[in-house]
């Protein structure tokens, strides 16, 4: 007799019948080996500083500069590797801070209802109606352009599409027969919120938070591109996009290729998104 397939190999098996889940997943692990091991595969880690050579500025693509290079003669393959390791520290970071706050005052507000519904989600309403983009662009303004200062411009309003996704589902669960048995063998509201409650939104937050890496990095990258994010020589992929931009069309690959690096990373997440929304038929995610 085979042996049972367990509920977790049904997924996988699912998952892998996806073709475009199994091409984020792909690319995704792609770019995290790539941030993880950049200072050993990079052809010229050494150029991810403050370095000039000039003698090599704007070589075109070729077996020697795969990507070609800036016009200061710096590697753009090199940068690219490491610029994938600030891209993801930032949506880390950002993440890092906005889904635990949105799903918890998801749940408060949801579970608990009434006046502290109210509170939070006026507040969640009015500052959704504050692009994340301009909120970013007005903080880094105001305070000194830094890696730092980006994820806490990005994070200032990202927790709020948590909130929402995390309420509609928590309204939905508040009143089923399990929530009520635990309350009446005298559960905690700790208990409800953190123990019941929390782990039948653990597949819509996955699913939100794949989907948010590649948006948070995108508005990352749009912040560099302004010189109101991650500032040279660091190697970011927006910075890199913005210096090569003055040097179109005749050295294209200066900007185009940090460009498709963007779109690369962003299309992975995006799909692998979509692949588990699919696995996990979770249906309010955006």
């Amino acid at each position: 007799m085979s042996a049972a397939i367990t509920p977790g190999g049904r997924r996988w098996r699912r998952f892998r019948r996806n073709p475009t889940a199994v091409i984020g997943l792909a690319i995704v692990l792609v770019v995290l080996f790539a941030a993880a091991f950049a200072p050993w595969i990079s052809p010229y880690p050494s150029h991810v500083g403050a370095v000039v050579n000039f003698r090599a500025r704007h070589q075109p693509p070729s077996l020697h500069y795969l990507f070609g290079t800036d016009n200061v003669g710096r590697d753009i393959f090199s940068r690219v590797l490491f610029g994938y390791r600030i891209s993801l520290l930032l949506a880390g970071a950002v993440l890092g801070v906005a889904v635990p706050v949105g799903v918890a005052l998801g749940l408060i507000a949801g579970y608990f209802g009434g006046w502290v519904e109210t509170i939070i989600m006026r507040v969640n309403d009015i500052s959704l109606a504050i692009p994340p983009l301009v909120m970013a662009l007005a903080v880094t303004t105001v305070l000194t352009p830094s890696l730092l200062h980006s994820m806490l411009a990005i994070a200032a309003l990202w927790w709020t599409w948590h909130t929402r996704l995390i309420y509609s589902i928590t309204r939905t669960l508040r009143h089923q027969e399990f929530i009520e048995a635990a309350e009446t063998l005298g559960a905690s509201k700790l208990h409800i919120l953190f123990r019941e409650l929390l782990p039948n939104c653990a597949s819509a937050i996955l699913v939100k938070v794949s989907l948010d890496f590649g948006f948070v990095i995108l508005v990352g990258a749009a912040l560099s591109y302004l010189g109101l994010g991650v500032q040279p020589p660091t190697p970011d992929l927006g910075t890199m996009v913005a210096a090569g931009a003055d040097f179109l069309p005749e050295r294209w690959w200066e900007a185009l290729l940090p460009g498709a690096a963007i779109l690369f990373v962003a299309l992975g997440f995006n799909l692998l998104g979509d692949g588990l929304r699919d696995l996990f038929d979770v249906e309010s995610v955006r």
